[in-house]
């Protein structure tokens, strides 16, 4: 089913129930009127945007169905939530969803996993676990449902996923009031598309015929189609609307952690209390480690034994890990020079580069290197292959040695030992000769994974053409110099 088809459904939303109305128009709670003015001497936290809402689609109907590049079912911890969504979308998928769903272990509340959409028109599905509500830790409640659709938005923007279905994630279940979980659900796409809107093209709200008024009274607020909606939409909106992520913010738990407990240096320069991320477990005290200098030079005197280096190693990568779970990537996701497509012939997860879409000039070296770890530490725990397309790449998209040495050193061992073969796409004379000296001097036990592929049609004898998605350019570059593919000589070889 094709979600554009929706659109018109938010396009034609009514206007603000009666009762609203007549709270803003008609003068006859002038006490609220009087509110209403002094408000709109303010700016509203969700201003008129016509170029988000061009992305926000409302369908009623089923999640299962959209074709979208992925959609979202809400389960349980263990992931066998017979619930109308989940129900549906594992019926439609097929048995081949129920064994993926048994390799991922489960899924804690608040995050998102995500699998193959087998036999649905979308291409991957993300699953969810969503809180149990109650009233008495309201709070912990709003923040795990908060992270859910961050966290579903996130993964997307991470594979570069263009399109989002999303399901009301709270399920009844659960018992989480669905108009609180609508206004979390509405403005945490909201700002996540206010920061990262280049990265997605349309989120799609999937709802029920119960859920749907919730929905179509509540989307205004958050997505005022003009500058008049906008106006008669702010004295309704909550007071609490979380913070610049809409994330929901708890005053009492914003307290400032100092690097050496007790110390009183700079405590008083700021009255207000909040959480220096940056300082936080920097020091060996806080990682629980020995003396690190101390561990480092016996590392260089050959002292250390292998099972310690390999602990020390371990950690390390561990502290990447956090680092890069905790910043905020989208800026490299958004040039979709890695990302995660079908499989090979073996089964195997297929990993693409693309060289062209990488502007070493341009970018914080840092942040890529955060960003591949973040992306291939799930990837690694099975066997996977990557492809490299070099095509037209030019000398600003040349990764430095230093940069690849620094990175083979920091990745765990499972992205070593998993990784079964590197297919370099396009190859020229000198980056062969850059890729010898490299896998032969700088790094062990890569050399051998290295597969040279001139062109698309000995690609395709080791993945599928429908499993793996391949940039236009790089299509239209391999037709021009080898001619247009021949399935026939493909499978033959």
């Amino acid at each position: 089913m094709d979600p554009l088809g929706a659109r018109s459904q938010f396009v034609d939303i009514q206007t603000l129930p009666t009762w609203q109305q007549q709270l803003i128009e008609d003068g006859k709670d002038k006490t609220r009127l009087d509110r209403s003015d002094s408000q709109q001497a303010f700016p509203s936290p969700f201003p008129f945007r016509a170029d988000i809402n061009r992305k926000i689609i409302l369908h009623t109907g089923e999640v299962a169905l959209l074709n979208c590049t992925a959609i979202v079912s809400t389960s349980n911890e263990s992931l066998n939530d017979k619930n109308p969504v989940s129900e549906n979308i594992t019926q439609l998928a097929g048995p081949e969803l129920r064994e993926d769903l048994l390799k991922l272990k489960g899924c804690r509340t608040g995050e998102a996993k995500l699998t193959k959409g087998f036999n649905l028109a979308a291409r991957f599905i993300i699953h969810t676990v969503g809180p149990k509500y109650k009233s008495k830790y309201r709070t912990a409640a709003e923040s795990s449902l908060y992270s859910c659709y961050r966290n579903i938005l996130q993964l997307a923007v991470e594979q570069s996923m263009t399109s989002v279905g999303l399901c009301v994630v709270s399920t009844t279940k659960r018992g989480y009031p669905l108009e609180d979980a609508t206004h979390i659900a509405l403005r945490t796409v909201r700002r996540f598309l206010e920061y990262h809107g280049n990265s997605v093209e349309m989120v799609v709200f999937a709802v029920s015929d119960t859920e749907e008024p919730a929905y179509k009274k509540l989307l205004p607020l958050y997505f005022p189609r003009s500058k008049r909606e906008e106006k008669a939409s702010l004295p309704l909106i909550p007071a609490d609307i979380g913070n610049s992520e809409g994330e929901p913010v708890v005053p009492e738990r914003q307290i400032r952690i100092a690097e050496k407990p007790g110390s009183l240096e700079d405590t008083c320069e700021e009255d207000s209390l909040e959480l220096d991320l940056d300082r936080v477990g920097n020091h060996a005290f806080a990682r629980m480690e020995g003396d690190v200098d101390k561990q480092r030079k016996q590392i260089l005197q050959g002292q250390m034994s292998e099972a310690a280096m390999q602990k020390q190693h371990q950690r390390n990568y561990s502290r990447w890990l956090c680092r890069a779970r905790a910043e905020d990537l989208s800026d490299i996701a958004a040039l979709k020079a890695l990302y995660h497509t079908g499989v090979d012939i073996c089964g195997r997860t297929v990993m693409v580069l693309v060289g062209r879409n990488i502007p070493v000039t341009l970018i914080d070296v840092e942040k890529a290197l955060l960003y591949f770890i973040h992306v291939m530490d799930h990837i690694t725990v099975k066997e996977y292959v990557v492809v490299y397309f070099h095509t037209l790449t030019g000398e600003h998209n040349h990764l430095d040695s230093d940069f690849l040495k620094n990175l083979y050193d920091i990745v765990d061992t499972k992205f070593k030992k998993n990784l079964k073969a590197f297919y370099f796409v396009h190859p020229t004379f000198r980056s062969k000769v850059s890729t010898w000296f490299f896998t032969t001097f700088s790094v062990s036990g890569l050399k051998d994974k290295v597969r040279y592929l001139d062109n698309l049609q000995q690609l395709f004898t080791c993945i599928k053409p429908e499993q793996i998605d391949i940039p236009p350019f790089v299509l239209e570059y391999d037709a021009r110099v080898n001619g247009p593919y021949r399935p026939s000589e493909a499978s033959g070889l």
